[in-house]
C-alpha cells in the first residue's frame, strides 16, 4: 500500500481518513451469521486534490466533511443484510468515489470476532475516480 502513495495521480492530494469506525452490521453468508449483527470495523482513506480541499476562510464547506464518510457507511449498512464483506467494501468504494471532491479512495472492512486466534478477517479495496 505504501508504494501506492507514490502514484502520480495522487500527487497534489490531501489524504483524509477515518480509522476504527465500529458499527454493528447484519453481514455474513454462513447460517450462523444470518440472525444477529456482527461488529465491523471500517477504515477509509480519501484522496482529495489540494485545490479542492485547501480552505481559504476556515469553513467546513471548503473541504470534504468527515460526516460524509460516516453517513455513507450508515446508509449502506442500513439497507439490510449483506452477504459478503467484498460486496460492502465495493459499494462503499463506489460511494466514496461518487463524491465530486474525491480523486481516489481506499476502504477496508474487518470482522474482529470471527476467529479466536486472529485479530480480524477483512477485505480492502482501492480505486481511482474515473475522469
Amino acid at each position: 500500500m505504501s508504494a501506492l502513495l507514490n502514484h502520480p495521480r495522487l500527487a497534489g492530494c490531501r489524504r483524509l481518513f477515518l480509522r476504527g469506525h465500529e458499527v454493528a452490521v447484519r453481514i455474513g453468508a454462513h447460517d450462523f451469521e444470518q440472525h444477529a449483527a456482527q461488529r465491523i470495523v471500517f477504515n477509509v482513506d480519501l484522496y482529495v486534490p489540494l485545490a479542492l480541499s485547501t480552505p481559504r476562510t476556515d469553513a467546513l464547506s471548503e473541504v470534504v466533511d468527515y460526516d460524509f464518510i460516516r453517513e455513507a457507511i450508515a446508509r449502506r449498512v442500513g439497507c439490510g443484510h449483506i452477504q459478503l464483506q467484498e460486496t460492502l467494501a465495493d459499494a462503499l468504494l463506489g460511494d466514496m468515489l461518487a463524491h465530486p471532491g474525491v480523486r481516489a479512495a481506499r476502504v477496508s472492512t474487518e470482522k474482529p470476532d470471527v476467529y479466536p486466534d486472529c485479530e480480524a478477517v477483512g477485505v480492502e479495496v482501492f480505486g481511482f475516480r474515473e475522469d
